[in-house]
């Protein structure tokens, strides 16, 4: 079974630095072996992690071959996934340099990156970008329409373990609230014994 994100990503100067480094074989085996494709259509589980997210870097391509990494963060849902195919976010005012819409005037590919610290999960798109603009629209200045060609979970091994304060807090607020319960229940007890 092919591997769909292999197939775009491993290019032949991308073999030739795995064959000269010893990791080539494994990765012929392992991602680009069989007729049928995979990792090109989103699943369930990749559906629940994009949903779940707050943020995620896109890279877009300058008309001159520069990468440009521009991030972007919402509350969890932000980034929609529409179906196996297809995600989309609105697009915010932000510092008006529009460096990535005008990238993707030329060249519409974007590589995306999406990082769950807290639980060490890393999920790479590769796809094409459709901007649609949103004259009157409150607030959202566009829709950006992703149109995946391939996806790679990818190694958690470096990623740091972070959590989000709002996660932390909720934390907090119910070890208080067990604690007030678990003191009121010892206050009980002490009564009942006198």
């Amino acid at each position: 079974m092919r591997h769909a994100f292999a197939n775009i990503a491993f290019t032949p100067a991308v073999r030739d630095v795995q064959a000269r480094d010893g990791s080539r074989a494994q990765y012929a085996r392992a991602f680009e072996s069989g007729d049928e494709v995979r990792n090109a259509d989103l699943g369930p589980d990749e559906a629940a992690f994009i949903h779940a997210q707050r943020s995620f870097y896109m890279a877009t391509v300058s008309e001159t071959g520069w990468p440009y990494v521009q991030h972007r963060g919402g509350t969890p849902g932000f980034l929609r996934v529409v179906d196996a195919k297809t995600l989309s976010f609105a697009e915010l005012p932000g510092n008006r340099q529009f460096i990535s819409v005008g990238n993707l005037a030329k060249d519409d590919r974007v590589a995306m990156i999406l990082i769950d610290y807290a639980h060490r999960q890393r999920l790479k798109l590769l796809g094409r970008l459709t901007v649609e603009e949103s004259p009157g629209t409150p607030r959202t200045e566009r829709t950006m329409t992703i149109h995946v060609e391939a996806f790679d979970w990818n190694c958690p091994k470096y990623i740091p373990m972070r959590f989000e304060a709002e996660d932390v807090q909720r934390a907090i607020d119910e070890r208080d609230h067990r604690i007030r319960e678990l003191e009121a229940q010892v206050t009980r007890l002490l009564r009942q014994e006198k």
